[in-house]
């Protein structure tokens, strides 16, 4: 119930009546599959302090932003700084997910790359040495909302520089791919806002381990060690604030399990950021909503450079009719008291 862990004999349910609010096992897997259709049965129980919940549709079009009438391509500017030689993909992808999601103007700039491959014709390209670049970002930033580090920097990536420009940026930063890599064990947040978007092996570089089969701990120990909000990828959607408050995203599915994917996320956080969302609300919704352009491709063939299109396609009404497949019986978004 608490992890979604099961033996090998575990029962596999036709449906589940949970009493009061969902629980944490049957939103993780295998808990998730075996658990059937999911109802919540309301039995008077007060759940109000209850501080992990489930989004659902009506939480992403809620909180989705308007550009106002007023509203000129620098008050929802992006910059993706990331890739190397050989690595143009990721910021690439990067920068089509903002776009997508909302930034009025995305700058891109590949760290000794003068003209990066594949990059979308409307964004600006910003050359930057390979390395020695973190003033040069950071004084840039001035002028722009939110920045997107890390998709595709390599290994060799300027340790010193992504740490500088995520500790003293004056814009919301999200970190995803080899930035993480970079910041490593130790590292807390500066004044800005920071967004961290790991997958399992980087969390463990993060960390010193993997998370533990309670994800929701896991992530929300991070998230308070290193005063950000951290997102930790896979088929349930775990992020924490470092607040302790935890959101669940369960919208994706195995279409999101390809090379890229998490490039046009972190673009898409980063949009969010730029057009005024908090960090949680930012991360939460980027990530729903990641999962339900997924959802209406195809089940076969999905490559990431797909997914910013679809998301083109999305609007506040669409979303109210969403429903994952697999739990479309679930009524209500509150969680156990954690």
């Amino acid at each position: 119930g608490l992890t979604g862990e099961a033996g090998d004999h575990a029962v596999r349910a036709d449906a589940t009546v949970t009493f009061a609010a969902l629980k944490p096992g049957l939103l993780f897997q295998p808990g998730r599959a075996l658990a059937g259709a999911v109802e919540v049965a309301d039995i008077g129980l007060d759940c109000t302090t209850a501080r992990a919940h489930l989004m659902v549709a009506a939480d992403v079009a809620r909180q989705w932003p308007v550009r106002a009438a007023d509203a000129h391509k620098w008050r929802s500017a992006v910059w993706v700084v990331g890739g190397s030689a050989g690595m143009t993909g990721a910021p690439c992808l990067a920068a089509r997910g903002a776009q997508r999601a909302g930034a009025g103007y995305v700058r891109l700039s590949v760290p000794g790359v003068a003209a990066p491959d594949h990059a979308p014709i409307e964004a600006v390209g910003m050359p930057l040495p390979s390395t020695g670049w973190a003033i040069a970002v950071r004084e840039g930033l001035a002028r722009c909302s939110a920045a997107v580090i890390g998709p595709g920097l390599g290994p060799d990536a300027d340790t010193a520089a992504v740490r500088e420009v995520v500790a003293n940026s004056p814009v919301p930063v999200v970190v995803d791919g080899d930035g993480l890599g970079a910041l490593g064990q130790g590292w807390t947040a500066g004044a800005a806002p920071v967004v961290l978007t790991p997958h399992d092996g980087e969390f463990a570089r993060l960390t010193g381990a993997p998370p533990g089969p309670d994800r929701i701990a896991s992530v929300r120990a991070l998230a308070l060690s290193t005063g950000t909000v951290v997102l930790l990828k896979g088929p349930t959607t775990v992020v924490a604030a470092p607040s302790g408050e935890v959101r669940l995203s369960i919208s994706g599915d195995a279409r999101l399990a390809t090379a890229g994917t998490g490039d046009v996320l972190s673009g898409i956080i980063g949009a969010l950021l730029a057009q005024g969302l908090e960090p949680i609300d930012a991360a939460s919704i980027g990530a729903w909503v990641h999962g339900a352009a997924a959802a209406t491709a195809p089940d076969h063939a999905v490559v990431a450079g797909d997914l910013p299109g679809l998301l083109a396609g999305l609007y506040p009404g669409a979303w109210s009719r969403h429903r994952p497949a697999d739990i479309n019986a679930v009524r209500v978004s509150g969680m156990v008291p954690r």
